[in-house]
C-alpha cells in the first residue's frame, strides 16, 4: 500500500459531489446494540484490524483543488477523532417506561440530524459509543457509499456466532429467470406492446409533471412545511412491520408489488394521521409530494417529514424523521402506519379466502 504522501488524489463521483452539496449533505447513521457492556480497547483493536481503515474512503480528506473541484486525498487516521465515547446516560424527551434505551437513541439521532455535521478536517465517518444504552451509532457521509456497499463492508467486519474464524455473508437473492416464449412471434410481440407502453406512460408522466411544476402546488395542510424546515428541532420514531403482512397485501393485489403495498401504507397512514389532526377537515383530494433525494430542481417547500425503510429478519423497520414543531407526535403517526398495514393485512386475508 502507498503511503498517504505519494498516494494521488482521486476525483468524486458525480453522486458524491452531490451528497456532499450543503443543500443535501447526506450523512448515513446506523445503529447497532449490543448484549454486553463494551470494551473501549478491544473495540479500538478491532477497529484498526479491520477492512474500514484499510478501505481508500475512509482513510481521505475531501479537498477542493486549485480549480475548484472536489478530490479525495489520502491521510492518516487518528483513531481518537473518529471514536467519540459517551459514558453518561443520553437524556430523552420520552420517559415512558420499557422504551428508555430506544427513545434516548431516537433523540440523540434527531439532534445530531440537525446540529452535528461531520467535520471537513479529518475523513467524513465517526462512530458514537452510547455506553450507558450498550448502543454504537456509525455516522458515515454518503459520499462514501451506498447502503450496500456499507452494509456489505459492516458484515466483512463480523464473524459467524458458531464459527468465529468464518466471515459472516449477506444472503444472496437469486432472481427466477422468465421462460422464453417458443413462439418467436409471439415473444416479439409483446415486446413491443411493452416498448409503446413505455413510451407513453413516459410521454405522459413528463407531460404531467411539468404542468404540475409550473401551475399545481400541494395543499396546505397541518403537516406543511416552511422555510428554513430542515433546520428546525427534530424527533424520530420507529415504525414496525412484519414482512408477511406486507407479502399477504401483495398476493391479493394482481401485479402488484411490494414497493406499491409501501406506498398503499404511507397514503393510508397519512389519511388517518391528518383526520386526527383535523377531524372536522375535509381530506378529499388533498395531495402530498414526496422528494426523492436525487432530485436537483429547486424545491419551494422544505420538507417535514422523511422516512427510510429497512428489512431484515423477517420485519421491515421504517424511520421517521419529523420537525417536531410540526408534527410533534411521530409515534403516533408510527402507529398509523402500522394499523393500516394491519387493515389492509385484514382485507386482503378475506379477498384471499373468497378466491
Amino acid at each position: 500500500m502507498a503511503s498517504p504522501a505519494t498516494d494521488p488524489d482521486e476525483p468524486l463521483t458525480p453522486a458524491g459531489r452531490l451528497f456532499l452539496r450543503s443543500e443535501m449533505n447526506q450523512i448515513i447513521h446506523c445503529i447497532i446494540g449490543v448484549k454486553n457492556p463494551f470494551d473501549i480497547e478491544a473495540v479500538k483493536s478491532q477497529i484498526r484490524d479491520s477492512f474500514l481503515l484499510k478501505h481508500p474512503r475512509f482513510c481521505s480528506l475531501m479537498v477542493v483543488d486549485r480549480y475548484g473541484r472536489e478530490r479525495w486525498r489520502r491521510t492518516d487516521v487518528d483513531l481518537d477523532r473518529h471514536l467519540i465515547v459517551i459514558d453518561s446516560p443520553v437524556n430523552s424527551s420520552d420517559s415512558s417506561a420499557g422504551n428508555g434505551d430506544e427513545a434516548a437513541v431516537n433523540d440523540y439521532l434527531a439532534e445530531m440530524s440537525t446540529g452535528s455535521i461531520l467535520s471537513p478536517e479529518k475523513p467524513l465517518w465517526e462512530i458514537h459509543l452510547l455506553v450507558a444504552h450498550k448502543c454504537a451509532v456509525f455516522r458515515i457521509h454518503h459520499a462514501l457509499g451506498d447502503g450496500i456497499s456499507l452494509m456489505s463492508m459492516l458484515v466483512a467486519g463480523c464473524r459467524k456466532v458458531g464459527k468465529p474464524e468464518e466471515a459472516a455473508s449477506m444472503g444472496m437473492v437469486v432472481s427466477k429467470k422468465k421462460k422464453r416464449k417458443d413462439n418467436w412471434w409471439e415473444y416479439y410481440w409483446d415486446g413491443i406492446v411493452r416498448l409503446i407502453g413505455v413510451i407513453w406512460f413516459s410521454f405522459v408522466f413528463v407531460v404531467e409533471f411539468v404542468m404540475k411544476l409550473m401551475w399545481v402546488s400541494d395543499r396546505k395542510t397541518v403537516i406543511s412545511g416552511g422555510d428554513g424546515v430542515e433546520l428546525w428541532p427534530r424527533k424520530l420514531a420507529t415504525a414496525r412491520f412484519r414482512l408477511d403482512d406486507m407479502k399477504i397485501v401483495k398476493k391479493a393485489i394482481d401485479d402488484a408489488t411490494i414497493n406499491d403495498v409501501l406506498f398503499g401504507v404511507i397514503s393510508s397512514g397519512l389519511s388517518r394521521y391528518l383526520d386526527h389532526r383535523t377531524p372536522n377537515a375535509v381530506q378529499e383530494g388533498i395531495q402530498l409530494t414526496g422528494l426523492a433525494m436525487v432530485n436537483l430542481r429547486k424545491q419551494s417547500g422544505p420538507q417535514a417529514l422523511t422516512m427510510h425503510m429497512l428489512s431484515y429478519a423477517g420485519r421491515a423497520d421504517m424511520q421517521i424523521l419529523v420537525a417536531k414543531d410540526i408534527i410533534p407526535d411521530p409515534e403516533f403517526l408510527a402507529k398509523c402506519f402500522e394499523d393500516s398495514l394491519l387493515e389492509m393485512k385484514e382485507a386482503a386475508s378475506a379477498i384471499i379466502k373468497s378466491i
